[in-house]
């Protein structure tokens, strides 16, 4: 695919993304868009590999390598260097309901497993993901699609993230009446919360496909949890089948002296109370200005959770991460295609080092207690460093004494990653539940313990990416058309 020789030719190129100083003043999307002749050039240094890594979508080493809805990758790419735009969009929307979001804010696994990877930088597969949907909106192809027939059978989805989302528009093509409930006051779920509006836009580019959404049939309710305001056996008794897209929500905590000290919070809490306020104009009400904040936690979340407290004008911002710094080039026991586990700078560390002088991430730290003034309030935290101990063939941080410090801390932001989905809808609809409280139901088949309660996304498989949220919900679909119908068209 692609052009004789041109992963030769041509040198990887991305967006170019806003300057740090400037974009750090608005909550707007930092990246820029390439032009087309960029985009086909990136398009032409696709290899015709003959056995496409980038799609495979596998679990390697505890990782993800390729792409788990298996997108047409080396296909499009082949469409775009030649300027077959509408070829792209069509191939692209076979295997992902919603590009424009994954081509934001997913990883990227498919680059991780790209076959010009193991001698070069890879395809910038990510960035004409996301340029071939947007060329498409532009051009007007994307458009509400029409269902010719109805099948009287009516699905409830329980959540609205992109599991939710993928799951509810597969049921609805395929002629099935689906109501979504959502218990925030916006459709969207982590997309529409969890995710800060820089990184993906939710009026310009979630709240539009939501109302796509709306226009071909699928019925959204808001500011209903069903469990608490919308009782489990009253979406029992109303509907044909129900899925659980739920999400893992339930966020780990930190154990130590001063946790219930003012001013520490949990990350999604604060990106939610950004968020609402970006949207609505007014103040957060957990605010970063002109306090010195921690980020304990050095994933994504942790990464948004800079980024934002930048944003709101923090005097200062430190994150903490308790594994050791990633080296800068793959590890003999990290071969390709597994996930490159790489050091990576992403969008916040470049803002807070434009502002700080330097990254902002500190490696092998452990938090030993968080500090306060007497009245709760809190004024710092405690840390040393740890290294990483071979036990029982498992590794294990152990503190290193006499380095002990204190850091001065205003505010505590805790992205430490999530434990499982909450547990009081799945109680009152007695689905069996494993470890962390996640649901029981094969994957492939998502059925729970419970006669037509189907599960997907990280209710189901645990804290994941958004890529495999789409893929489970685009198989739960499949599933519960085929569990109403007795077989199913539904890929």
């Amino acid at each position: 695919m692609g052009k004789i020789k041109g992963f030769m030719e041509f040198e990887r190129a991305i967006p170019e993304d806003r300057p740090p100083l400037k974009r750090i003043k608005d909550w707007k999307e930092f990246h820029k868009e390439m032009p087309e002749d960029a985009l086909r050039e990136q398009g032409a240094r696709c290899m015709d590999c003959g056995t496409p890594y980038c799609h495979t979508g596998i679990m390697l080493g505890g990782m993800t390598s390729g792409c788990p809805i298996h997108n047409l990758i080396p296909e499009w790419n082949d469409h775009v260097y030649r300027g077959f735009w509408r070829e792209a969009f069509e191939r692209l929307m076979k295997t992902n309901n919603f590009p424009e979001f994954t081509g934001r804010v997913c990883p990227a696994p498919c680059e991780g497993s790209c076959v010009l990877g193991i001698i070069e930088p890879p395809v910038t597969i990510k960035s004409i993901e996301c340029s071939i949907i947007e060329y498409a909106f532009e051009q007007g192809w994307v458009k509400p699609r029409k269902v010719t027939k109805r099948t009287q059978k009516r699905v409830a989805v329980v959540g609205s993230g992109p599991a939710g989302l993928a799951c509810a528009d597969q049921l609805n093509m395929a002629g099935h009446t689906v109501t979504v409930f959502e218990r925030d006051d916006r459709i969207g779920g982590l997309l529409m919360y969890g995710i800060p509006n820089m990184k993906l836009d939710k009026e310009g580019v979630v709240q539009r496909r939501i109302d796509l959404m709306k226009q071909e049939g699928i019925r959204f309710v808001v500011n209903t949890e069903v469990g608490k305001n919308y009782s489990a056996e009253k979406l029992i008794e109303e509907f044909d089948a129900v899925v659980l897209c739920t999400g893992a929500t339930r966020p780990r905590d930190l154990d130590v002296e001063g946790r219930n000290s003012k001013g520490v919070h949990f990350a999604m809490d604060y990106l939610r109370a950004s968020t609402k306020a970006v949207l609505s104009g007014n103040a957060p009400k957990i605010n970063a200005k002109d306090k010195a904040v921690v980020v304990i936690g050095g994933g994504d979340t942790g990464t948004d959770c800079v980024a934002t407290a930048i944003r709101q004008g923090c005097k200062s911002i430190v994150q903490l991460e308790i594994m050791p710094e990633p080296p800068l080039e793959r590890q003999q026991d990290n071969p390709w295609p597994e996930w490159p586990k790489t050091l990576m700078v992403d969008y916040g560390q470049e803002e807070a080092a434009a502002i700080q002088g330097e990254d902002p991430r500190r490696y092998s730290i452990m938090t030993k207690k968080l500090l306060g003034d007497g009245n709760g309030r809190l004024t710092g935290v405690e840390i040393c460093r740890v290294e990483w101990v071979k036990k029982e063939e498992r590794s294990i941080p152990k503190p290193v004494s006499g380095t002990e410090e204190i850091i001065t801390a205003d505010m505590i932001l805790l992205a430490m990653g999530f434990l499982g989905p909450e547990e009081r809808l799945l109680q009152q609809l007695k689905v069996e539940q494993g470890e962390h409280s996640y649901i029981k139901a094969e994957y492939n088949d998502f059925r729970t313990s419970m006669v037509k309660v189907f599960a997907a996304g990280d209710a189901r498989r645990g804290q994941s990416l958004i890529v495999w949220a789409i893929n489970e919900g685009r198989a739960a679909a499949r599933e519960c058309d085929r569990y109403l119908m007795g077989s199913t068209n539904l890929p």
